[in-house]
C-alpha cells in the first residue's frame, strides 16, 4: 500500500487460504485498513478501509476467528475506545464493528487471540485507570464481552493461550519498570497469577509472547536500560521459574 502516508501499527496473521492478512493504520486517512494478500509472498493484495469513522485503527492486533475470517482489535483514537472488527469474509471487504470497551479512555496496546471456546480474547491498556484489562468475547463477533481488570499497571501487552487453555499475558509494569506475566486462572481472566519475570533495571517494553515446543511461554522484549533485545524462556506454564537470556 503506497497511498499517501500509510502502514503504521501493523499486525499480521495467516488466513484460511494460507496467505498473509495484515491490519494497519492509514495515517493520512485516519482509517483501519486490511490488506489480504493474493498469494503467499503478497505480490498483490486486496486492500480495504475497514473502519473509516473519524480517526481510528491505531495499535492493531489481528487473528483468524473460528469462522476462518479475520478478527481485529484496535484503538479508536477519537472516541478513546477499544474496538473490534469481526470480518464477514476472508478478505475483510465488510466487517461487523463494535466498540467493546467505552469506559473513559481505554483500548490501547491491544493484543488478540482466540480462546478455547472459539471466541476472541483481547488484552489491552485502560489509559484512564492505568490498568491491564482483558475482554473475553461472548461469541465469535464480540457482540458482548466479559471485561476484567487483571493488574493495576500494564502496557505493551501480548496475549496467547497457554497449555492449560487459559490466557497468558506478557506486559510492561510501568510502576516497577519490570517485565511481568499474568497467567490467567480461567478463560475470562477474572483472576491471574502475576509474576515479575525480569526486574533488572527498567525492562520489559514492547513484549511479544508465544508458546514454545515444551508448551511454556517464551517472551521477547526490550531492555530499555541496557538497550538490548531480551528473551525469557519460562520454566513452566505460569512462567515461574524462568530463564532470562540477554545482557
Amino acid at each position: 500500500d503506497t497511498t499517501d502516508n500509510t502502514g503504521q501499527d501493523t499486525s499480521i496473521t495467516i488466513g484460511a487460504d494460507d496467505n498473509p492478512v495484515i491490519a494497519y493504520y492509514d495515517v493520512t486517512a485516519g482509517d483501519l485498513n486490511v490488506a489480504a494478500c493474493d498469494d503467499a509472498t503478497c505480490t498483490t493484495a486486496t486492500i480495504t478501509a475497514v473502519d473509516t469513522t473519524d480517526n481510528t485503527g491505531r495499535e492493531t492486533s489481528i487473528t483468524i476467528g473460528a469462522d476462518d475470517n479475520p478478527v481485529i482489535a484496535y484503538y479508536d483514537s477519537t472516541a478513546g475506545d477499544l474496538n473490534v472488527a469481526a470480518c464477514d469474509d476472508p478478505t475483510c471487504t465488510t466487517a461487523t464493528i463494535r466498540a467493546l470497551d467505552t469506559t473513559d479512555v481505554t483500548g490501547r496496546y491491544t493484543s488478540i487471540t482466540i480462546g478455547i471456546d472459539g471466541n476472541p480474547v483481547i488484552a489491552y491498556y485502560d489509559v484512564t485507570a492505568g490498568d491491564l484489562s482483558v475482554a473475553a468475547c461472548d461469541d465469535p463477533t464480540c457482540s458482548a464481552a466479559t471485561i476484567s481488570t487483571v493488574d493495576t499497571t500494564g502496557i505493551h501487552t501480548s496475549i496467547t493461550i497457554g497449555l492449560i487453555g487459559t490466557p497468558v499475558i506478557s506486559y510492561y509494569d510501568t510502576a516497577a519498570g519490570d517485565l511481568n506475566v499474568a497467567a490467567c486462572d480461567d478463560p475470562t481472566c477474572s483472576a491471574a497469577i502475576i509474576t515479575a519475570v525480569d526486574t533488572t533495571d527498567s525492562t520489559g517494553l514492547h513484549t511479544s509472547v508465544t508458546l514454545g515446543a515444551d508448551g511454556n511461554p517464551v517472551i521477547s522484549y526490550w531492555d530499555s536500560t541496557g538497550g538490548d533485545l531480551n528473551v525469557a524462556a519460562c520454566g513452566n506454564p505460569l512462567c515461574n521459574p524462568h530463564i532470562r537470556v540477554g545482557r
